[in-house]
C-alpha cells in the first residue's frame, strides 16, 4: 500500500508519500480499500500538533474516508468483504488502505454515492449534533450560519432548512454567498464587505437569530453574539479564523442566552447510540434529497499537498476530496 506519512509536526509540506506494508486487520477491525478521503479542518491542525487528538508519530493523516471492505478481522460479523462503507478513523485516510475499528465504520445504504460517503459523516454529523441536539433547533426559528460556504457550514445550511428553520448564511465573499443561496439559504451576508450587526438587525426585524452556528470564532463572535435573540443559543463549533474569542460575560446574561459547546468527536465516543440515531436521520434526508455534500474539487490522492494549500488559504467551498484510482 501507499500512504502520506506524517513523521514530524511541521505541517503538510513535510508529509511524505511512502510505500508501507499493507496492514492486516486485528480483532474487531476491518481493512478498507480507500476510494476517496475528504480534507477537514482538523486535518490541517493535526499535522501541526494543534488538534485536541494528538496521535503518536509517525501516522497517516486523514480523518474521514470511504471505500470498500477489503479484509475483516476476527469477531467482526456485520461487515463483509466488498461492502461499500464510510469511516471516521481519526487518522489513516490519506492512503490506499486503512485498518479501522469496526465500530467506526458505517455501511453505506443503497444509492449512497461512495464519494459522498467520504464527505458526509464528519461535517453533517457535526452540524446535526450542533443544531438539532445541542441547539434544540425548532421549525420556524432563525439560524445564522457563519462560515456558511465551508464544509460544516454548507452542511449546517442544509440541515437547518431540512429542520424547517429560516437560514441566514454569512460568508466572506459574494461568490460564497451565491453558493449558500443555491443550497437553500434564505438570505446571505458578506461579512467582508457588510456590517454583520446591521444586516442581522435588518433581516430579523431587530429580533436577532435564535441560533448562531459558529465554526469561525475570532472577530465575528462578539458582533454575532451581540445580535442574538432573547433565549438564543450560540453554538461554539470551531475557530477557523485562528483565534479563540473572549466574550464579555454580561452578554449572555442580558440576552438570557446560552453559549453551547459542540464537540462531535467526543459525542460519538460518549453517546454512540445518540450519534447513530443522528446519522440515520441524515441518511434518510440524503435519500430524500434534502442534504447533499457540496464538493469543491476532486483531486488525485497524489495532490494532497495542493489540497492542504487550498484549504489553508480559505478558498474551499464545501468539501475537498482526494480520490484514489479505481482498480
Amino acid at each position: 500500500m501507499h500512504a502520506w506519512l506524517c513523521e514530524t509536526l511541521d505541517g503538510a509540506d513535510a508529509l511524505q508519500w511512502r510505500e508501507l506494508p499493507t496492514p492486516e486487520p486485528q480483532a474487531g477491525e476491518v481493512r478498507i480499500a480507500v476510494r476517496a478521503a475528504s480534507l477537514n479542518f482538523p486535518d490541517l491542525l493535526i499535522v501541526h500538533g494543534k488538534y485536541q487528538f494528538k496521535p503518536p508519530l509517525p501516522f497517516v493523516p486523514g480523518s474521514e474516508f470511504a471505500g470498500t471492505v477489503d479484509a475483516v478481522g476476527a469477531g467482526v460479523t456485520h461487515l463483509k468483504v466488498g461492502q461499500p462503507v464510510a469511516a471516521i478513523g481519526g487518522t489513516g485516510g490519506f492512503g490506499t488502505h486503512a485498518c479501522v475499528a469496526a465500530e467506526r465504520v458505517l455501511p453505506l445504504p443503497p444509492g449512497f454515492d461512495i464519494e459522498h460517503g467520504a464527505a458526509f459523516a464528519f461535517t453533517y454529523g457535526t452540524s446535526h449534533h450542533a443544531l438539532i441536539d445541542r441547539g434544540q433547533l425548532k421549525a420556524g426559528e432563525t439560524v445564522l450560519v457563519l462560515g456558511a460556504a465551508g464544509g460544516v457550514g454548507t452542511a449546517a445550511v442544509q440541515i437547518a432548512k431540512a429542520a424547517g428553520a429560516r437560514v441566514i448564511a454569512g460568508a466572506s465573499s459574494d461568490e460564497k454567498c451565491a453558493l449558500c443561496r443555491e443550497i437553500g439559504a434564505d438570505a446571505t451576508i458578506n461579512y467582508a464587505t457588510q456590517n454583520l450587526r446591521d444586516e442581522l438587525k435588518a433581516l430579523t426585524g431587530g429580533q436577532g437569530p435564535d441560533v448562531v452556528y459558529d465554526p469561525v470564532g475570532g472577530s465575528l463572535a462578539e458582533p454575532a453574539f451581540r445580535s442574538i435573540a432573547w433565549r438564543g443559543r450560540y453554538l461554539v463549533v470551531g475557530f477557523a479564523e485562528g483565534t479563540i474569542p473572549a466574550l464579555p460575560w454580561n452578554l449572555p446574561l442580558l440576552k438570557g442566552a446560552a453559549i453551547v459547546g459542540v464537540f462531535w468527536g467526543d459525542f460519538v465516543r460518549r453517546e454512540p447510540q445518540a450519534s447513530a440515531a443522528g446519522l440515520m436521520q441524515l441518511a434518510q434526508w440524503y435519500g430524500q434529497g434534502k442534504v447533499r455534500p457540496v464538493i469543491d474539487q476532486r483531486l488525485p490522492m497524489s495532490e494532497l499537498k495542493a489540497a492542504y494549500t487550498r484549504m489553508g488559504s480559505r478558498q474551499v467551498r464545501g468539501k475537498l476530496l482526494l480520490v484514489n484510482p479505481t482498480p
